[in-house]
């Protein structure tokens, strides 16, 4: 609670208007948008296990100086017309939302992998539709929190199981290793809640810009960023220090992070939470929390252990209690007397 009071501390002004009611089509086509950013966000969980001889900065640098540049590419065709529409203000704000929800959300995000493991992070993660559903309730119009204590309950009940789970399994990393990935994933936590929160709030206020148009800017800002990243990044290394086939999985991964992670999935993110009030939104970031435990188990080449798979149905009944919860509630016939 105390790390959800300081995001809120930090951002309750950026926490928008929402309806607390959507027409069950908008609901409906919001949740697909969720589930897709979910199914693309839950590849950078297992990215850094597949690039493990490169360290987390080096990683972020990579990835997002190929996502500035496939957004370049994408943004070059339409900047004419788009750059004008731009002040002083959206820039300041892309500059806050590249650093939150990009740079420091995944340098963080990779070092809690490579030191505590994948389900201790999708553990930590798994707080944020927690963290944001109870910023998103404080907005006005949002659904009142007693209507989401199911759904929460549902939540944390799934992130209970995933704890116990990974809690109860050995380790061959120190316990100062673990510690130090525990508290990245919680620094992770709460850059993207903060940026959760304030993103949804620009996109409400944005009509003069499109989401895709939000998230390819994002993304040359995000590309600017890594820039200057991948200065102490790569400084003191060279190609001798690894091998060309890990060169060429280093790249490969990076690329399709920036592609399938940081295009295609925020721009299905923006989608989602244009369709979706705050306080749904923060079940659909639930959805990463699945995906990433699938491919874990693809990445491991095993079955989900009885706990686990009790805490994926969880997670479900979670975001279907979350739907339900968003319903307009149909008023009690009038009976005559």
């Amino acid at each position: 609670m105390a790390r959800v009071s300081l995001a809120y501390a930090l951002f309750s002004s950026s926490v928008g208007t929402t309806p607390m009611t959507q027409p069950p089509h908008k609901l409906w086509r919001g949740i697909a948008f969720g589930a897709a950013a979910g199914a693309a966000w839950g590849l950078v969980f297992v990215a850094p296990e597949l690039a493990r001889d490169f360290s987390p900065l080096q990683l972020s640098a990579a990835r997002y100086l190929a996502y500035g540049l496939v957004a370049l590419a994408l943004v070059a065709p339409r900047w004419r017309t788009l750059a004008p529409r731009l002040g002083r203000v959206e820039w300041l704000a892309l500059l806050r939302l590249s650093l939150l929800g990009n740079i420091v959300y995944y340098v963080l995000l990779a070092t809690a992998v490579q030191m505590g493991g994948v389900a201790m992070t999708s553990l930590v993660i798994g707080f944020l539709p927690v963290a944001v559903t109870l910023i998103g309730s404080r907005g006005h119009g949002a659904v009142p929190l007693r209507r989401l204590a199911p759904t929460l309950m549902l939540g944390v009940a799934g992130i209970v199981c995933v704890a116990w789970q990974a809690l109860g399994m050995p380790s061959e990393a120190p316990v100062s290793t673990r510690l130090t990935g525990f508290l990245c994933a919680i620094g992770a936590l709460a850059s993207w809640t903060a940026y959760a929160v304030s993103n949804s709030r620009w996109l409400a206020r944005l009509d003069h810009v499109s989401s895709y148009e939000w998230n390819l800017l994002t993304g040359l800002v995000t590309g600017g960023l890594a820039v200057l990243l991948a200065v102490p990044a790569f400084m003191g290394s060279s190609t001798a220090d690894h091998s060309a086939a890990q060169w060429g999985r280093f790249i490969g991964v990076a690329a399709s992070m920036a592609v399938v992670a940081s295009v295609v999935g925020n721009a299905f993110w923006n989608k989602a939470s244009r369709l979706l009030p705050m306080t749904m939104i923060g079940q659909m970031i639930l959805f990463e929390t699945l995906f990433a435990l699938l491919y874990g188990f693809l990445w491991e080449a095993r079955w989900p252990t009885a706990l686990e798979a009790l805490a994926m149905v969880l997670v479900g009944a979670s975001v279907l209690a979350g739907i339900s919860a968003h319903q307009p509630r149909q008023p009690a016939p009038e009976h005559g007397n």
